[in-house]
């Protein structure tokens, strides 16, 4: 009987049974051939071709079990990898996941005979973390990929540098505090106690300093109007020694003060651009002609709006700031601030710290000019045009 039309409906229901997954008894990994029944198998294993594979095989059968190994191997962590990323999850998920491609290689032409131990396997070579529970064995994938480490690590740097300045405030004033509490005198608690007369004909006697009686301490028995100028000399002592000691805490806080001094003097403002320096356009709605294209500001309107002239074209176009961003020429090139402490000072670029995303600048203008200033951060000066 010859072989069915291939629009009839035998070979139409052939194709249908042929195309989704089948046994697994009746797959020949060697051929990477599927059978349909039990019949078909033997029939495959009786033919020509498989036997000659498995001579084949019989010649060096470790170097087709690690081959198979391999390729089951890479398989499964790539589809760990894409589909799971770095999330726990059942190894069954994955492994049922894996094996609805219908081309995959079969565990049973492999080094493991099951899945757990294949699993407790990924666990011993370091390519996932797995862990066992009462409900089975779960994996999670370790992403070594150096741009995933490198840009992990830039995050990080980035996280840092944002909490340096925090720190190194709160350092800075327990610092001060420490300091004054140190250069602080310790007060002498009063001690008091009951007032009272062990004879009944004796009189009651001060022993005072008097400010207008000298150095000299005197015993005596005083009246009324004499205990008045004590008691008036004694307030104008302690009020002097409060005003001493206000001093002193001043003197002891004058860092602190000039830190929130220098803290109002860098407030940062919302506008930045200025007239005469090289931006960058970065807003697409005028079309890939002007999008990170670099212009002059020729004008500033309302603070936040400003007239260039781009530097391709000599097209004039009228953008808000938000559509605008700074740009950092060569070291040795001039610039100007436009926000910040030193904001509208001008300045030569000197070095640039590509991991803190910084500048070093030399001011070139203004009462300090020749200090050397680092730390600005790229969106804080432009290039002078």
């Amino acid at each position: 009987m010859g072989k069915a039309d291939f629009l009839s409906p035998k070979a139409i229901g052939n194709r249908i049974k042929a195309k989704g997954l089948q046994k697994l008894r009746w797959y020949c990994q060697m051929c990477q051939k599927q059978c349909r029944d039990e019949n078909g198998f033997k029939c495959h294993c009786m033919s020509e071709s498989h036997q000659r594979q498995l001579l084949l095989a019989s010649e060096n059968p470790n170097q087709f079990l690690n081959y198979f190994s391999e390729e089951f191997k890479s398989d499964f962590i790539e589809l760990l990898r894409r589909r799971f990323g770095t999330k726990r999850v059942h190894n069954n998920i994955v492994y049922n996941e894996y094996i609805s491609h219908r081309e995959h290689v079969h565990m049973n032409s492999t080094q493991w005979e099951t899945l757990t131990d294949f699993t407790k396997w990924l666990g011993r070579e370091g390519y996932c973390k797995v862990d066992e529970t009462p409900k089975g064995w779960y994996v999670q994938y370790i992403d070594r990929d150096p741009e995933t480490i490198r840009r992990q690590e830039e995050l990080e740097r980035k996280k840092k540098q944002d909490m340096d300045d925090e720190e190194r405030s709160a350092k800075f004033i327990e610092e001060q505090v420490r300091r004054g509490r140190e250069g602080k005198e310790p007060e002498e608690e009063p001690v008091f106690t009951e007032l009272k007369r062990m004879n009944e004909d004796e009189k009651v006697a001060f022993n005072l300093d008097i400010a207008l009686a000298g150095p000299s301490k005197t015993s005596t028995t005083l009246g009324p109007s004499a205990l008045k100028a004590a008691a008036s000399a004694k307030r104008k002592e302690s009020s002097h020694s409060g005003d001493s000691k206000d001093k002193k805490k001043k003197s002891a806080l004058d860092e602190i003060i000039e830190m929130e001094e220098q803290k109002k003097k860098s407030v940062r403002s919302d506008n930045w651009i200025h007239a005469n320096i090289v931006v960058k356009v970065i807003t697409k709605r005028l079309g890939e002609k002007y999008y990170k294209k670099k212009a002059v500001i020729r004008e500033v309107q309302d603070k936040y709006t400003a007239v260039v002239k781009m530097i391709d074209s000599g097209d004039k176009l009228k953008l808000d700031q938000s559509h605008l961003e700074t740009v950092i020429p060569a070291p040795g090139k001039r610039v100007l601030i436009v926000n910040g402490q030193y904001k509208d000072t001008e300045a030569i670029l000197e070095g640039i710290n590509e991991h803190k995303f910084s500048a070093t600048l030399m001011l070139d203008s203004g009462r300090m000019k020749g200090k050397t200033v680092e730390g600005i951060a790229y969106e804080d000066f432009s290039k002078l045009a």
